[in-house]
């Protein structure tokens, strides 16, 4: 079995690469998904954060109002390194979960983890290896404003995320993203083709 890590930029077309690798057979562990289920009330890491940012962060219903969590702590260092510490173990245990899951189903399966943070968080360690999805700042930039995004907007959030180039230098492979659907998928095809080849090599 191995597992990959996929990472990537805000609008690199992270999700798009994550598709593709999914139609070609490959279970899918979407990080961001999981950060949202371990966050349903009453469970362990709802409680932690209830109890740390009080119940002004919950909606009528007791869900995590995420916008207003995300605006206490996008401009306070400490706060969001607190709600890492009770999220993150969290997503671990659900993430070790699923891959026992998946173990029992296929012991020769193709996992790939979809997590935005990987390097910033330093789980490269944790993955066997590492792909991540590379589009320039000007076609970051571009997808942003066509998603709505005031330019000015956009090249801040842009800004704000540590640059691919960085990414790029812990990458087992790197898919190039800016170009065509059809050239991102081809380029998905080859990678899934020499880890499928590799893992063969590595169970024989």
């Amino acid at each position: 079995m191995v597992e990959v890590g996929l990472t990537g930029g805000i609008a690199s077309g992270k999700s798009t690469v994550a598709n593709f690798f999914k139609e070609l057979g490959v279970y899918l562990i979407d990080w961001d998904v999981l950060a949202q289920e371990v966050v349903h009330p009453y469970l362990k890491a709802w409680e932690g954060i209830v109890k740390y940012f009080g119940k002004e962060v919950l909606n009528e219903d007791l869900t995590i109002n995420r916008q207003k969590l995300g605006e206490i702590v996008f401009n306070d260092k400490e706060k969001l390194e607190k709600l890492n510490q009770i999220v993150h173990p969290e997503v671990f245990k659900e993430d070790e979960r699923r891959v026992d899951k998946i173990r029992r189903l296929n012991s020769e399966a193709v996992i790939i983890k979809d997590i935005p943070l990987l390097i910033e968080v330093g789980l490269q360690r944790f993955v066997d290896k590492v792909v991540v999805v590379y589009a320039s700042e000007e076609i970051q930039i571009k997808r942003l404003v066509e998603r709505g995004a005031q330019l000015e907007e956009a090249k801040k959030r842009v800004k704000a995320q540590q640059p691919l180039e960085e990414k790029v230098k812990f990458a087992d492979f790197v898919i190039y993203n800016n170009g065509s659907l059809e050239e991102t998928r081809k380029q998905v095809e080859r990678i899934y083709g020499i880890i499928k080849k590799e893992a063969r090599v590595h169970h024989a």
